[in-house]
């Protein structure tokens, strides 16, 4: 997760991070390292606000600094943008769930890692997505924050992931892996969107199924595989 790592006072200790006391009559040299405890207060804020009512549209830089008792500056000297924040705050709650894990089978990577993200999804988190993925249709500066900061950081690691498939000759030396994974994860959020049909973790089993096990290498290309990255 990218972010800023500017030098800045802690909003809790009376400094300004301009040399000013901090509460014990003492002064700071200017550019306190950021504290830690208030940027997770910030993403917190973030991720309760967003859960209510009204939304992205309705939430405020102002309103997350007063919920995470941090001054508005504070804020902006790490994110850019309110899109930014709020894309941050995402990745930030789902990075360690959404890892994807090296067991040694690609369909077995794959689908473990999209069963936690369908968890995810049937969670109050789901509610963040849907809000990032429809104010992103009219805001282009919210959509693009989702993809640099939530989508793509994910996207590599599945690169990486279907890479070892193809190593280990589980797939074909030529796949192409963008078509590969719009074909695992489109049905994920075409239901999740949509709600035509359940959307449960079974599901990623199914699309395992009938994505990956149409791509497995055969014996022959298993071997030239194998020759290949010897």
């Amino acid at each position: 997760m990218a972010q800023n790592h500017s030098r800045h006072a802690n909003p809790h200790n009376g400094s300004n991070g301009t040399g000013e006391s901090n509460g014990t009559g003492k002064k700071r040299p200017p550019g306190r390292p950021r504290s830690e405890e208030s940027r997770q207060s910030i993403l917190r804020s973030t991720l309760k606000l967003l859960k209510q009512e009204g939304g992205f549209p309705e939430l405020s830089i102002e309103a997350i600094a007063a919920d995470a008792g941090v001054g508005k500056t504070t804020v902006y000297r790490w994110w850019p943008s309110k899109a930014a924040l709020v894309a941050d705050a995402f990745s930030a709650s789902a990075d360690n769930e959404l890892r994807f894990p090296d067991t040694g089978n690609v369909r077995s990577d794959m689908s473990l890692q999209m069963r936690r993200l369908i968890r995810i999804f049937r969670s109050d988190r789901g509610k963040i997505v849907a809000a990032l993925l429809a104010g992103g249709q009219s805001d282009e500066e919210l959509i693009e924050a989702f993809r640099e900061r939530f989508l793509w950081p994910r996207r590599r690691q599945a690169y990486q992931t279907l890479q070892r498939g193809i190593d280990r000759g589980e797939l074909p030396a030529d796949s192409d892996l963008d078509l590969i994974l719009d074909a695992l994860y489109g049905p994920i959020y075409m239901r999740f969107l949509i709600r035509h049909a359940k959307l449960d973790e079974g599901f990623a089993d199914e699309i395992c199924g009938l994505v990956l096990k149409g791509l497995g290498a055969s014996p022959a290309r298993r071997k030239r595989n194998e020759f290949t990255y010897r």
